[in-house]
């Protein structure tokens, strides 16, 4: 009663035989998507919520628009936001 693959073939049942090959199941999005697309999707979100906490607005969520907005912010000294098309830097007083 094993599965195909094992290479004792003495166990009790398929269940058994599964359990000892420590078999997985693998990950299953909703429609279809897979581990590699959620943990990107985590991780742009993740820099969105960085930059937002840093009083960036970025254009979208996507890691290009948050990375070019940082940058911006970065290059300017100001934060770049909804308010403005592009950051422009804080006058000396």
């Amino acid at each position: 009663m094993c599965r195909t693959g094992c290479p004792t073939q003495d166990h009790r049942s398929w269940g058994e035989c599964a359990r000892s090959a420590n078999m997985r199941v693998a990950y299953c999005g909703i429609g279809g998507g897979d581990a590699t697309a959620q943990k990107r999707w985590d991780s742009e979100l993740s820099l969105y919520r960085q930059a937002r906490a840093e009083g960036i607005q970025p254009e979208g969520t996507t890691r290009n628009k948050v990375l070019s907005a940082m940058r911006q912010s970065d290059a300017a000294g100001a934060a770049y936001g909804r308010d403005f098309a592009k950051a422009v830097p804080v006058e000396d007083v």
